[in-house]
């Protein structure tokens, strides 16, 4: 995953009043980088990458998605988690379980985290919490050694109805 990566066929589909929703073309860049190892309480060691997405429209190159976080990788327990966090005071933190051989040419990684789970949660600002409420939030993300690929649905409460906000792209590796 280290290295940038850019992508130009993305798909957002987001709630819009009074339509109901709205598609938008994107393209973005997602740069990683290793943020080395982390050691909790002396037991548990966790592999660290840190990234920064910039998603812009396809329409008029206006940004209209920045998020930064971490994804980590704990070998000994085969668990994968994806702290996120987005600008407009929401953050994630999602896990899920990884069965495969890490060292594998192909590598399919999936997290999850719902608002009451005591786990792999969301935490948002009051306004967020009244007002665009963030409920849920899956990806999966298929990455190869020139290809990543990801799809992600985050559940939103939002304009009194509950509304699944998808995202999907492929890119391409442009550097290590």
């Amino acid at each position: 995953m280290i290295g940038r990566w850019e992508g130009n066929k993305g798909t957002d589909l987001a709630p819009d009043e009074p339509k109901g929703e709205e598609s938008t073309p994107y393209y973005e860049t997602l740069d990683f980088a290793e943020a080395g190892t982390v050691t909790n309480a002396g037991q548990q060691t966790l592999a660290v990458l840190r990234y920064h997405q910039v998603v812009k429209r396809l329409s008029d190159d206006a940004v209209f998605h920045d998020e930064t976080g971490y994804w980590m990788w704990d070998a000994a327990q085969q668990i994968v988690m994806h702290a996120l966090f987005v600008p407009r005071a929401v953050g994630i933190l999602a896990g899920g379980t990884f069965a495969g051989d890490s060292s594998a040419a192909d590598i399919e990684l999936k997290v999850a985290a719902k608002i009451d789970d005591p786990d792999w949660s969301i935490v948002q600002s009051p306004f967020m919490r009244d007002n665009a409420k963030t409920i849920g939030f899956e990806q999966q993300i298929n990455i190869d050694a020139t290809a990543l690929y990801y799809k992600e649905t985050t559940v939103l409460d939002i304009y009194g109805k509950i509304f699944n906000h998808t995202d999907e792209n492929t890119l391409s590796r442009c550097s290590d």
